[in-house]
């Protein structure tokens, strides 16, 4: 199963785990207004390089941790592929918001 990318990025948008990718498959956009990173179902090798790599606990190794984000991954990785990639903030960098749920997996 795919690694999933979860609330947590939304807004945030670290990008440590693109780096580390080696098939290259998140992907930088907008979701709602805020910037989110994806990452494509379909072309994810389970690796799991990304998954320690995140410093708001933003990515979960499987589907079934976060369905409802992996919808949102799946839906909006083709149309975010293209995407320029985005230079990855430091991960000293406090986060842009404060999560309802910091560390809580939907």
């Amino acid at each position: 199963m795919p690694y999933v990318i979860n609330q947590e990025c939304w807004g945030e948008q670290y990008a440590d785990c693109v780096d580390v990718c080696p098939v290259n498959c998140i992907y930088p956009g907008k979701h709602k207004d805020q910037v989110f990173m994806v990452i494509d179902p379909d072309i994810c090798i389970d690796c799991g390089a990304c998954l320690p790599e995140c410093p708001v606990d933003a990515i979960v190794a499987s589907v079934d941790e976060a369905p409802e984000w992996a919808k949102i991954n799946a839906e909006l990785s083709p149309v975010w592929k293209n995407n320029p990639a985005v230079t990855p903030r430091s991960a000293q960098e406090a986060p842009r918001k404060t999560h309802p749920n910091p560390g809580v997996k939907p």
